[in-house]
């Protein structure tokens, strides 16, 4: 149970911010010639994000489905995520090899989504888990009082706290 952390939590972030999920899809897996530059040059831009922080960048959490990575990652900004699509340095090179050597292929494709999140319009639970995802962009906070329900923590104050039931041991 390394790093778990027992009870309920929520996370807080001051203003709005942006979360941009970006991964890519094998769809020629015998063309490991084709995706493998891919995959391998998210690392290199990740690691430029955590060593500059005025880049706006928060966290990421990494996934693996089936047919590749995906990366959900907080922002600050919009304006931050956008400035560093056109302007990183590790990032041109990287979708300017892709656009070159890849993209025309199909053995490989990419996607991304971008939200926008107003401040107070979100809401998050973490029970018995490691610091993660928003918690560990922002704050990490027990979910009692305000923060205790999902309506609570999104403002609807007049929502009843639902009874959490009893630890069971197993």
């Amino acid at each position: 149970m390394s790093g778990v952390v027992k009870g309920r939590y929520t996370a807080e972030i001051d203003g709005d911010f942006v979360v941009f999920q970006i991964g890519m899809r094998i769809n020629k897996l015998w063309a490991v010639h084709k995706w493998l530059p891919v995959f391998k040059a998210m690392p290199p831009m990740i690691r430029e994000l955590y060593e500059n922080p005025e880049l706006g960048f928060l966290h990421a959490n990494y996934y693996m489905t089936l047919r590749g990575p995906v990366i959900l990652q907080y922002w600050r900004s919009f304006e931050h995520l956008e400035r560093y699509a056109r302007h990183g340095a590790v990032h041109l090179q990287a979708w300017r090899e892709f656009n070159r050597k890849v993209a025309a292929s199909g053995a490989v494709g990419i996607f991304h989504e971008t939200f926008i999140v107003q401040q107070g319009q979100y809401e998050c639970l973490y029970h018995n888990i490691p610091v993660f995802g928003l918690a560990k962009a922002g704050r990490h906070v027990p979910a009692t009082g305000r923060r205790e329900t999902a309506a609570r923590r999104l403002g609807r104050d007049s929502d009843p706290a639902v009874p959490t039931p009893p630890a069971t041991s197993m």
